[in-house]
C-alpha cells in the first residue's frame, strides 16, 4: 500500500485468511473494557465554544444552545465524574477485572481526585489509559495546529498523571490529520480511530508502519442514548452476551477474536445501567479460554506474534 496524505480505505482487511491471533492461553476471545473518561472536557461555552455539548446525554435527542450554558446537560455530565466513575471503578476493582481508561486530558485536570484515582489502578496493573484527546470534541474541522497542540497537552497531563506515555490513542472524531499527527508524535504504539474490524492489523498510512486496534460502537453503552439503542439494560446485557458467544464460538472454530465493550461514566455508571454490566462481568468470568486483558496488552501482544511485513 502506498503511504498517503491521509488515511487510506481499505475495503479488504485480512479477507478470507484472518491470521490466528494466538491470544495468551490460546483463548478463543480477547476482551478489553474501556471506561471512557470525558466530563468536563465536551463543548461547553465555559470552555470557549460558542455552543453547548449535544451528544450522549439523558437528554436525547438534544440541540446544542449557540452563545449560553445548557445547564441540564452540565449536570448530567457531572454526574459521571461525581458519582458514575467511582461505581464503575468498584465493580471492575471487586472482580480484579482488568480494564483501559480512555482519558481526555481536560477531564483530568478538573478532576485531580478522579486523576488520582486512575493512577492508583495503574500502579495496581489493573488497569492502563488511553489518550482520548485534551478535548472531547469533533476534531474535522480544527486547524491542524491546534489539534496538534492539543495532542502534546493531553500526552503531558497522562504521562504526568500515570508516570508514563500513553501508548493508545482514540479521538471522538479524527480530522484527516488526526493519524499523521499521532505517528509523528512518536510516543504511541496504536490508535482505536478506527472500527472497521474484529482484531488489529498494521498500516503504512503516511509512509510509515503504525498499528490500528479497532474499536466498537455497537457494544457500547452510548446506545443507551442513541435510536436503535438499549432501552433496557437485559438489551445491554443480551446483546453483549450474543456477542461474547459468537465470538467465542468463532474462536473454538479456529477464528479468534477481539470484543471492545465501551463504557461512559454518565451513562453505565447510573444505578440503573450498572446492573447490565455487573450482569455481563459475571458471565464472561466464569468462561475459561478467555482472554480479559487491557489495550496496551494487546498491542504489545500483537507487536510480538504479528509484526508488521512488507508485502
Amino acid at each position: 500500500m502506498k503511504p498517503t496524505e491521509q488515511p487510506n480505505r481499505d475495503y479488504i482487511g485480512y479477507g478470507s485468511k484472518r491470521p490466528d491471533p494466538q491470544w495468551p492461553g490460546n483463548a478463543n476471545v480477547a476482551v478489553n473494557f474501556v471506561i471512557n473518561y470525558e466530563e468536563g472536557a465536551e463543548y461547553g461555552i465555559l470552555e470557549g465554544d460558542k455552543h453547548s455539548e449535544s451528544l450522549l446525554s439523558d437528554i436525547a435527542p438534544a440541540m446544542p444552545r449557540r452563545e449560553q450554558r445548557f445547564l441540564n446537560l452540565e449536570s448530567l455530565y457531572e454526574y459521571g465524574s461525581r458519582v458514575g466513575f467511582w461505581r464503575i471503578l468498584r465493580k471492575f476493582s471487586e472482580r480484579n477485572i482488568p480494564f483501559t481508561i480512555n482519558a481526555v486530558g481536560r477531564a483530568l485536570e478538573l478532576n485531580p481526585k478522579a486523576a488520582d484515582g486512575i493512577a492508583a489502578a495503574v500502579s495496581t496493573g489493573l488497569a492502563d489509559v488511553q489518550s482520548h484527546g485534551w478535548r472531547w470534541i469533533d476534531y474535522a474541522m480544527v486547524p491542524e495546529s491546534i489539534e496538534r497542540e492539543h495532542i502534546a497537552r493531553c500526552v503531558e497531563i497522562i504521562t504526568n498523571t500515570i508516570g508514563k506515555h500513553p501508548l493508545g490513542w482514540h479521538t471522538r472524531a479524527p480530522s484527516i490529520n488526526t493519524r499523521r499527527l499521532v505517528i509523528e508524535e512518536g510516543g504511541f504504539l496504536y490508535d482505536s480511530d478506527a472500527y472497521n474490524d474484529d482484531i488489529p492489523y498494521w498500516t503504512t498510512d503516511f509512509g510509515r508502519q503504525h498499528l490500528v486496534i479497532p474499536y466498537a460502537l455497537d457494544t457500547n453503552d452510548s446506545r443507551c442514548a442513541r435510536n436503535q439503542g438499549f432501552d433496557q439494560m437485559d438489551d445491554f446485557y443480551t446483546y453483549m452476551r450474543d456477542c461474547f458467544d459468537s465470538l467465542y464460538e468463532e474462536g473454538e472454530e479456529g477464528q479468534a477474536g477481539m470484543m471492545t465493550v465501551g463504557l461512559h461514566c454518565r451513562m453505565i455508571g447510573k444505578p440503573g445501567r450498572i446492573v447490565g454490566l455487573t450482569k455481563f462481568l459475571d458471565y464472561v468470568i466464569k468462561r475459561d479460554k478467555i482472554w480479559l486483558t487491557k489495550r496496551d496488552e494487546i498491542a504489545q501482544h500483537w507487536t510480538k506474534y504479528h509484526p508488521f511485513e512488507t508485502d
